[in-house]
């Protein structure tokens, strides 16, 4: 007797595939394939105005927001939850390899990672995400409230709802007070420290 899958268990299947996929070359070490349409990925300039609240480190310290990322540092900034499985071992892979091309280049940057899903990633749960990928002391990971990690989802809008349908977005921002560098879609490390330089090189 022949088995015909639906079109929603193909799907699921496939979408499984791409995870594993994912996460064989982020446990590897390689660098992932770029996406064919890297080379039409168009940054966006954009103003964002930041929302007055608190959030959580990995190391438990509550800070205010608006403080901890205008530091004086430039900023390059992304969403993650340290449950996912699917874009952000790659988001989070594609920063290691940023993190070290800063360094080699004895370039500095605030590195920021927000979670997206508070109620779950604890500082503890955070401090374990940043240590398997390798976090520096120019990395940081931060989780708060619900409302707070709202608030700045939707402040950069990135607020899809539910944390199951978020999106690869990288921002980045040369100094405070400068405007914000947005790119979506999945971007390789070097093209982020492409557009990192360009920033820079324009103050």
């Amino acid at each position: 007797m022949t088995v015909f899958k639906t079109e929603t268990t193909f799907m699921t299947d496939i979408n499984s595939l791409i995870k594993k996929l994912i996460l064989g070359f982020v446990l590897l070490g390689l660098s992932l394939p770029l996406s064919a349409d890297e080379t039409q990925i168009n940054p966006e300039t954009a103003d964002y105005t930041l929302p007055d609240v608190s959030v959580l480190r990995q190391d438990g310290k509550k800070l205010d927001f608006i403080k901890e990322i205008d530091d004086g540092r430039p900023v390059i900034l992304n969403f993650i939850f340290a449950s996912c499985s699917a874009i952000c071992p790659m988001l989070s892979h594609t920063f290691s390899k940023v993190q070290a091309k800063l360094g080699l280049n004895d370039k500095h940057a605030h590195l920021m990672s927000i979670s997206i899903d508070p109620e779950n990633d604890t500082p503890t749960k955070l401090t374990e995400h940043a240590k398997k990928f390798g976090a520096g002391t120019d990395w940081d990971h931060y989780t708060g409230t619900t409302e707070s990690s709202t608030s700045i989802q939707k402040a950069f809008n990135v607020y899809r709802g539910d944390k199951m349908n978020h999106t690869s977005v990288i921002l980045l921002r040369a100094a405070p007070s400068k405007p914000w560098l947005r790119l979506e879609g999945f971007v390789s490390p070097d093209k982020i420290m492409g557009e990192y330089d360009n920033l820079n090189q324009q103050q």
